[in-house]
């Protein structure tokens, strides 16, 4: 049933399918266009991301969840399918973006070899994933929220508590540099090039387990 419930998403999604393009087209020259290479795929991972999310609002409008449940299916597998659809959209979107960019930047260097652009694959790689990981945080916790305020109040919820979560850290980092804590830059900067990405892919499962579990038991107490 999860299968059904992706094709019914990706085909209201393809509504986008012209305006997606342009979009991202048009991101990629203008970024690319100002040398900033590596935010394409960041950018990029956004859009298809987080238009993965307006699936919620064609439910709601459509109330599609109250014919959907009278099916051979349940709630879990409703959750479980936003969940595959986002993660995937996200991972698509940041592998559009490195792909995208590489493309657009070796066209331009064909068109004005005067003024190359080279491709730095590792911090082009590294920023997607960055990229990959912000978005994820992002969806794990509007998830939830949509699941339990409904897509516009979801929305507002989201952005608090994004707020929140940064005005925490921003906190934290106020409070390291204005205390007597010695920090070892290039330790920390040689523990990041060795694990960072290992431990963003650790945090973006565990991200998405938790925001999973409390979206599936949001929703499974919600009446429709």
């Amino acid at each position: 049933m999860i299968k059904g419930l992706l094709k019914k998403d990706l085909y209201n999604l393809s509504s986008y399918k012209t305006t997606l393009i342009i979009i991202i087209l048009f991101c990629a020259i203008a970024i690319i266009g100002t040398d900033a290479i590596n935010i394409a795929p960041t950018v990029i991972c956004a859009i298809v991301g987080m238009i993965s999310l307006s699936t919620f609002s064609y439910d709601e409008i459509s109330k599609s969840n109250k014919y959907i449940l009278t099916l051979p299916t349940n709630r879990k597998e409703i959750v479980k399918e936003k969940y595959i659809l986002a993660i995937g959209a996200t991972i698509l979107g940041g592998l559009l973006g490195i792909l995208l960019t590489i493309i657009v930047v070796n066209i331009m260097n064909y068109l004005r070899p005067e003024n190359i652009i080279n491709i730095d694959y590792e911090t082009l790689i590294t920023t997607a994933i960055g990229g990959i990981f912000c978005i994820s945080l992002l969806q794990s916790i509007q998830i939830p929220s949509i699941f339990k305020w409904g897509a516009e109040k979801g929305r507002i919820q989201m952005f608090i508590s994004l707020f929140i979560i940064i005005a925490v850290i921003s906190g934290i980092y106020f409070l390291i540099t204005k205390s007597n804590i010695n920090v070892n830059i290039e330790m920390l900067g040689d523990f990041i090039n060795k694990f960072g990405i290992i431990i963003l892919i650790a945090l973006m499962i565990v991200m998405y387990f938790v925001s999973y579990k409390i979206a599936y038991k949001i929703y499974k107490n919600k009446e429709e």
